[in-house]
């Protein structure tokens, strides 16, 4: 009798497999916890319900303002969304970029970027297209960070900074913005840099410095003279500066936005960080961009292919239309010129109800003051709640009782620097008018309970 084809040799026919019964008292066993995450979890207080889980649409009423989360409510500019509608329909769009971006977004930030960093950058060697800023940013850590290599965060910090150390080896070491003494008005500027305590900060393991100006949440522009003092420490210690630029179209007052890439022997050491989400209106669109030197964009390429590879196709191409039209359009001034009016917006209310805040001169977050504003012993507040700060029951006592939702700004420091932040609550005016005007109305609401 011949072997079928397709029959295998008896020595191939898997034998049948007893598998041992599981005993009652294994089953019912709670197994949901058998294999425990990695520690860097838990060191990035990624295990930990974060600001963004307890402060969200899902748990606060339905009619609740969103002043907290900064991404807007209204479009990006139809010219921008319309020539991602074209990408849509040309067949190359839709396929893989080089991991670099697309040459024509490439091409866009060197003509648009390159007068302001003073350099006729190359777009084959200086400039990388990532997915979105944090990716960019995470790539860069990536790249250059040893086990424990030590990298220094201004506080507050924006908070994916911590974990995207820590889940690349390094340590986060803190040096906070010391916020303006008194009750009455103040500027962003008045949050300031102790340059002794800077310097203090920097050990032998030190290889970074990150520099967010704009800076998310306190709206501070960093001063010339307070980036030279960076710069100088940068340059003493042979650190990497990551500046996070962000909001850079958003500054106010006229007041200077300095590149610390600019700065005498910085270039060389310096990382700048650009987002389209920011700049037109736009967050969900995730591209984001590196500018700097050869010798730290090609490392940080090789992260980026093997974390992401490419960005999204079409949305490059319509970033890359977004800045190659913004000069003619004027889009960037008059983009401004609107933050402005709706920054107005929550000045005029916070005046109104005489409570100190911090009137940003870039970004678009504002910072009030709430330490006067008295809640009951007595106010159920939810079991998340528990352990954290005044500002965090603040948050969700007006959010629950005046209907606008804020973020306390605690969250952006570390365990040991938070008292600093307890008394303030982050409000985003990245919203269209008349959502602002709705939550002003409302917030008057805060006088029956300022003591």
């Amino acid at each position: 009798m011949h072997r079928s084809f397709f029959s295998l040799p008896t020595f191939y026919r898997p034998s049948r497999r007893i598998l041992p019964r599981m005993s009652s008292s294994v089953a019912n066993k709670d197994r949901s916890k058998i294999i425990a995450p990695a520690s860097r979890l838990a060191e990035g207080r990624a295990l930990t319900p974060d600001v963004w889980s307890i402060y969200n649409v899902a748990n606060l009423p339905a009619d609740c303002i969103n002043l907290g989360q900064g991404y807007m409510n209204f479009p990006p500019p139809k010219w921008v969304t319309e020539a991602a509608e074209q990408a849509l329909n040309n067949v190359m769009a839709n396929h893989y970029s080089h991991p670099k971006g697309r040459l024509r977004l490439r091409e866009a930030i060197k003509t648009y970027y390159g007068p302001q960093l003073q350099r006729d950058l190359n777009a084959e060697t200086e400039i990388l297209v990532t997915s979105g800023a944090n990716e960019g940013q995470y790539s860069v850590w990536t790249a250059f960070l040893e086990h424990n290599d030590e990298v220094i965060l201004f506080e507050p910090f924006f908070d994916q900074y911590l974990p995207s150390v820590v889940f690349n080896g390094g340590k986060p070491v803190y040096v906070p913005l010391h916020p303006p003494k008194g009750s009455g008005k103040s500027t962003s500027n008045d949050w300031t840099i102790d340059n002794d305590e800077l310097r203090r900060a920097v050990t032998p393991r030190t290889k970074m410095i990150v520099v967010n100006t704009p800076h998310n949440p306190v709206g501070k522009v960093f001063t010339r003279k307070e980036l030279e003092a960076i710069a100088a420490v940068a340059e003493q210690f042979n650190l990497i500066v990551m500046s996070d630029e962000v909001y850079d179209q958003l500054v106010f007052d006229g007041k200077e936005h300095v590149r610390i890439a600019t700065l005498p022997g910085m270039w060389d050491r310096t990382v700048t960080v650009g987002s389209a989400g920011k700049a037109f209106a736009a967050t969900g669109w995730r591209v984001g961009w590196l500018i700097g030197p050869q010798s730290l964009i090609q490392p940080t390429l090789a992260a980026s292919t093997r974390i992401v590879f490419c960005s999204n196709s079409p949305l490059q191409e319509a970033v890359a239309a977004g800045l190659e039209q913004v000069v003619q359009r004027n889009f960037f001034q008059i983009q401004r010129d609107e933050y402005a009016e709706r920054r107005q917006i929550l000045i005029d209310c916070f005046d109104q109800l005489g409570l100190p805040y911090t009137n940003p001169e870039g970004g678009y977050f504002i910072l009030l003051d709430v330490s006067r504003v008295q809640i009951p012993d007595d106010y159920p507040f939810p079991e998340s709640l528990q352990g954290r700060g005044f500002d965090f029951k603040a948050g969700w006592f007006l959010a629950l009782e005046v209907g606008v939702s804020s973020i306390p700004v605690s969250e952006f420091y570390c365990p040991e620097h938070s008292k600093i932040g307890e008394n303030f609550l982050r409000f985003a005016f990245c919203k269209d008018a008349d959502t602002l005007r709705r939550a002003a109305e409302r917030l008057q609401n805060v006088k029956r309970y300022i003591k």
